[in-house]
């Protein structure tokens, strides 16, 4: 898929290596999206800078102007756990939460979804309404842009070959402001969104001073409703001013027919989604969509840095399962075939390539990602433990609870939501049903029903 692998560790070394490489290198962070481009043959890389563990820019901070910033390693997960992002740019935060699977979620970052440029994308609406801005830099210096001057078409923005996002920022949302972000897809979770739409009210008193509502999936890229923020801007919440801007917001709508839904029904979608949205600010119900302590199968364990900068990885050197271990070859494959192909772990499996099944999950780094989505250079100084690493002299009692509930069938996606629960056990020890299933919406079960699976992970948590 690719010949060549860097692990820079500083951002000017990836800029380097950027303006070395041109138009045949790509940064990757999460590559959620990226590997599934270039297993498909959709994008074509012959070089992969990998800014995941890069020093610096990871961080959530707000900077001497009292603008939010937020660095281009910046995962979803990181945004929904983080106090200041909840209190202050609660439309991004919530917006996180409806991006795919705590795994996703876990690898997935913030600006890698603004880079991918989909009308569909679901962060680009709330930072949208947020006035956000991004730095981009190069060897040649830096600019910024505002986010609504990004992108010039679907898929299609402003960053030049030799250029990297190195951050977003953009303003607190106030006490005398409040947001939400709505969206809409085929199913509860795991959904490209066949609408979705971000509103930021300005109030004085209960007087709306200042509206921006932006929306998704329903033109080339994302767009304003300038109309519906205009038919709100020096009302109240009622019915009518509502109504208005739900109507105006159906209008700015440009969506196609495809095989998700038609157009109608996708102008249609917009109005009840606006309606909800403001219907919720106006009730003050808005933060009831983001749970209070959302699973993120994620132990909270910092990843390693690459020793050398600018390493190119050769070989990968990691911890599998406890054991240290050796692989040469592999830095041009996924993770999940460094462990079936050149390890044998064959517990883990590929059920779809792409992130959808969650058969292949993993802990890497003590996060529970998707093994076909990791590229493998990004394991090398990282520790991995598999689902034939999680028992000891006894199986575990995940293991075991399942073997008590009946909860296997053919057993391929066993593995995975074995993994998946053990994580969840670890991080949250005596969840609620509700968290289980949360913490389940990565794996993807074709033989049975999930009761049994949910009631093996209940009885795992009595057993302590």
């Amino acid at each position: 898929m690719w010949k060549t692998y860097y692990a820079p560790n500083s951002p000017d070394e990836a800029l380097r290596l950027l303006a070395q490489y041109g138009p045949d290198a790509r940064i990757i962070a999460g590559g959620t999206d990226l590997m599934v481009e270039l297993r498909r043959g959709t994008r074509r890389a012959s070089v992969l800078i990998d800014v995941s563990r890069t020093a610096g820019l990871d961080l959530v901070r707000v900077d001497r102007a009292g603008m939010i910033w937020l660095g281009p390693a910046v995962t979803h997960n990181q945004v929904v756990a983080s106090r200041l992002l909840r209190r202050h740019a609660f439309p991004l935060a919530l917006a996180c939460w409806q991006v795919g699977t705590p795994q996703l979620r876990n690898r997935g970052t913030v600006v890698g979804n603004l880079v991918t440029a989909s009308p569909a994308n679901d962060t680009i609406p709330p930072l949208w309404a947020m006035d956000a801005v991004l730095e981009l830099s190069s060897v040649r210096g830096g600019r910024t842009v505002p986010l609504a001057e990004f992108y010039r078409g679907v898929r299609r923005t402003e960053l030049a070959a030799d250029e990297m996002v190195t951050g977003i920022a953009f303003p607190k949302v106030g006490p005398e402001q409040r947001g939400s972000f709505v969206k809409l897809g085929l199913r509860r979770t795991h959904a490209i969104a066949l609408a979705n739409a971000a509103a930021v009210l300005s109030f004085d008193g209960a007087t709306v001073k200042r509206a921006r509502i932006t929306l998704g999936s329903v033109a080339p890229t994302i767009v304003r409703a300038a109309a519906a923020e205009e038919a709100l801007q020096g009302r109240t919440l009622d019915e009518a001013s509502i109504g208005e801007a739900a109507e105006w917001a159906a209008r700015a709508a440009a969506p196609i027919d495809d095989i998700r839904g038609s157009a109608t029904y996708r102008r249609e979608m917009v109005r009840v989604l606006l309606r909800r949205a403001l219907e919720a600010l106006r009730a003050g119900r808005e933060r009831e969509g983001l749970p209070h302590d959302p699973p993120a199968l994620a132990s909270g364990q910092a990843p390693p840095r690459i020793p050398s900068p600018s390493a190119k990885v050769d070989r990968v050197e990691c911890t599998v399962n406890g054991r240290k271990v050796v692989v040469r070859g592999a830095s041009n494959k996924t993770l999940l075939a460094l462990l079936r192909d050149d390890l044998g772990l064959t517990g883990s499996k590929e059920g779809c390539g792409e992130g959808e099944c969650g058969a292949c999950t993993i802990w890497l780094d003590g996060m529970a990602v998707f093994a076909c989505l990791v590229p493998a250079p990004r394991a090398h100084g990282a520790e991995i433990v598999t689902v034939e690493g999680l028992a000891g002299d006894e199986l575990h009692p995940v293991q075991q609870a399942f073997l008590d509930e009946g909860a296997v069938q053919c057993g391929y996606c066993t593995p995975g939501f074995v993994m998946s629960g053990a994580k969840l056990l670890e991080e949250i020890p005596h969840p609620s049903r509700e968290q289980i299933v949360e913490g389940l919406q990565g794996n993807l079960c074709r033989c049975t029903g999930y009761d049994k699976i949910v009631r093996a992970i209940e009885r795992a948590a009595e057993a302590g």
